[in-house]
């Protein structure tokens, strides 16, 4: 951690603390995942002055608790957008997205002023605020990873999506984008997910009880 000089003193050791949890907890790493809390710090090693900025870096040994996603990792998401791409969800702090590739053939995509996907019968109904049962079957952390793999049909989806979409989501930054082709932020971890197998799919319709 590095820190200025003014925090020097008797209560170094909490301001380190208090700027490690302000700086590291919420954020994400393809190494760990999303890290949800710091819980305890093991040591803190000597400081390192930094040549011509007085700044001094202090290494830092912690516990935390993260959240880090893994193919085939079955999670239980709330459905944030639908369109005739698929539908974004969330759990927790993870963004999903899953293409109508990966729903189910008998669901199409109903547009309206609540866009859905809907079964022939419509006894079940995939819309904003839905809670889903589904399976990663992929995740990426780098802004470059997710371009590669745009090649892939699955993949392609998400860069055929208007970038607003994911500005309105606060997902990226603008200065991160190009027309039609969304990037993820390098501290995002974006997963594609499934409900195209057995036991995935609704498990909350919030329109069934209007």
């Amino acid at each position: 951690m590095q820190l200025h000089p003014r925090h020097f003193g008797r209560d170094l050791r909490d301001k380190l603390v208090a700027k490690l949890m302000k700086d590291v907890e919420g954020t994400c790493s393809g190494r760990h995942g999303f890290i949800v809390a710091i819980t305890g710090i093991e040591s803190v090693g000597k400081g390192l002055i930094r040549d011509g900025t007085g700044f001094v870096t202090f290494p830092v040994k912690y516990q935390c608790v993260v959240f880090r996603p893994f193919k085939g990792e079955i999670l239980e998401a709330v459905v944030t957008m639908v369109n005739k791409m698929g539908f974004f969800a969330e759990a927790g702090p993870v963004q999903i997205f899953v293409s109508n590739h990966l729903i189910p053939d008998d669901m199409e995509f109903q547009s309206g002023d609540i866009p859905n996907y809907t079964t022939s019968d419509g006894s079940v109904k995939i819309q904003k605020d839905s809670e889903v049962r589904l399976k990663i079957i992929g995740t990426r952390v780098d802004a470059t990873e997710i371009r590669n793999v745009c090649r892939d049909k699955v993949y392609s989806d998400i860069c055929h999506i208007e970038c607003n979409i994911h500005l309105d989501n606060q997902l990226c930054s603008p200065k991160l984008m190009t027309p039609r082709i969304p990037t993820f932020c390098l501290l995002l971890q974006f997963c594609i997910g499934t409900i195209k197998d057995d036991f995935l799919g609704v498990i909350s319709d919030p329109g069934a009880t209007s």
